[in-house]
């Protein structure tokens, strides 16, 4: 069989209940699965690190948001990704996954995810209605950030929800706001 013959419909399907059989790291989207990355290298597992502690600070006072590492978020019953650092408003720590969408993603960048967090899970996530997404660069030390806005008149017709860039910079802080509480993180913390 010629590859361009391969159809889409021909790949096998799979779901959130044959997800949690499989062995290793793994994320669905779609359906289909994508083999995670080998164990995150050190500059990586750092950064993670430095960004969930500072977020684990500065939402000590709420009671509704938590931070999480790398944990199952169940977007849809045949997509489950794995996001590096997010923050969950309202949603009850004793379960197995998350099923309500995060807050704010934090993705980490690296050779081997760069193009799946750039273009796939930047859709997912916006379609999602993820707040907040960024993306940390490590080879760059820089942050893009995108922030979900409703679009009104002829845009709404493509789309509800688009994300639009709100910055991107090497260092300094962002205002993120959850509803119920409002953080100023400082991004140039992460890379020091």
């Amino acid at each position: 069989m010629a590859l361009a013959a391969l159809n889409l419909e021909d790949l096998p399907h799979y779901n959130y209940d044959e997800y949690v059989h499989w062995e290793g790291s793994w994320e669905i989207i779609s359906g289909i699965p994508y083999a995670m990355a080998p164990a995150p290298v050190m500059k990586h597992q750092r950064l993670s690190v430095k960004i969930a502690s500072q977020l684990d600070q500065l939402l000590a006072g709420c009671r509704f948001c938590k931070t999480y590492t790398a944990i199952d978020w169940q977007v849809e019953k045949d997509t489950v990704v794995q996001p590096d650092v997010l923050v969950v408003c309202g949603e009850s720590s004793e379960k197995e996954k998350l099923s309500v969408p995060p807050l704010l993603i934090i993705e980490i960048l690296s050779p081997s995810t760069a193009r799946k967090d750039r273009g796939l899970k930047y859709q997912l996530y916006r379609e999602a209605g993820v707040r907040y997404y960024c993306l940390i660069d490590p080879a760059n030390k820089s942050v893009e950030i995108f922030e979900l806005h409703e679009l009104t008149g002829d845009e709404a017709c493509a789309a509800q929800k688009k994300y639009k860039e709100i910055k991107e910079f090497q260092e300094g802080k962002m205002f993120f706001d959850f509803d119920k509480c409002s953080i100023a993180f400082d991004f140039g913390k992460v890379f020091e």
